[in-house]
């Protein structure tokens, strides 16, 4: 089993950005150090930023992050944030209903993409059986947003308790050899794919992983001068679970285009 940790970004402008997580997202400092924040839920880091202020700005053509993507432990909590985001005045990019959940789109001060989303009932997941192994359906339709505000109650800035990075979403410059690497290296497994993307999870999740060539088709290596995703970091569960107290063993592995990937990968102790 495996699932999303976190990511770590590099950017120009830390206070900037690290204000924008805390307002805007709702995520409370955890660690503060010399050129490096760490922001998160319930003591879980899910966005670390590191300080590069004479980094390149990013360029979204090139492979690196699509977006980073908050899961919201309920539809109300969506309702909520949504409420949040337009009293603060935030441009939105866009929103969706998927059909496994509902999500809003926004970028952070620097460019780097993020999706807010709560998911669907996992019985309402629609899934068919193919000759490549079960395929999730999913779509792109309007958003029920005055639903959705209307569950929203009291409105709040904090990111509730269960929030977690459900999944990350790549930009690479060919999706076929996305899918070697990630499914046929990795192990993630295919849940559903389209002529410029593709999603992979573990254990049955709609996806933990996605890439797309939208606008990075053809994208060779990243350049590593620039800001913007420094690593994708990953929890993979031993065979015996994970325990309170357990050590995790930290790997590293770059995909073909240099995005880097840290597996920490966590097993009983003794």
């Amino acid at each position: 089993m495996m699932h999303v940790q976190g990511v770590t970004l590099t950017v120009r402008d830390l206070d900037r950005v690290a204000r924008f997580y805390r307002e805007v997202i709702g995520l409370a400092v955890l660690e503060t150090a010399p050129g490096r924040v760490v922001l998160g839920v319930d003591g879980r880091a899910l966005v670390e930023l590191l300080h590069r202020p004479g980094a390149l700005e990013g360029d979204e053509r090139e492979a690196g992050l699509f977006h980073t993507a908050f899961l919201l432990p309920e539809r109300a909590d969506l309702g909520r944030w949504l409420a949040h985001a337009a009293a603060l005045g935030q441009r939105l990019d866009g929103a969706a209903d998927h059909l496994v959940s509902e999500a809003v789109y926004l970028r952070d001060p620097e460019g780097n993409g993020i999706e807010v989303y709560a998911d669907r009932p996992r019985a309402e997941w629609r899934w068919t059986q193919t000759a490549d192994g079960p395929r999730v359906t999913m779509a792109n339709v309007a958003l029920d947003r005055a639903g959705l505000l209307a569950l929203a109650g009291t409105r709040g800035s904090a990111a509730p308790a269960g929030t977690v990075v459900g999944h990350v979403h790549l930009q690479v410059g060919d999706t076929g050899a996305a899918t070697r690497f990630y499914a046929g290296q990795l192990g993630l497994e295919v849940t559903l794919a389209w002529p410029e993307a593709v999603f992979l999870s573990s254990g049955g999740y709609h996806h933990h992983l996605a890439a797309n060539t939208w606008r990075s088709g053809g994208a060779g290596m990243r350049d590593p001068r620039r800001a913007g995703l420094e690593a994708v970091r990953l929890v993979r569960q031993g065979a015996a679970g994970v325990a309170h107290g357990a050590a995790p063993d930290v790997t590293e592995v770059a995909d073909p285009w240099g995005t880097l990937l840290r597996f920490e990968t966590i097993n009983r102790e003794g």
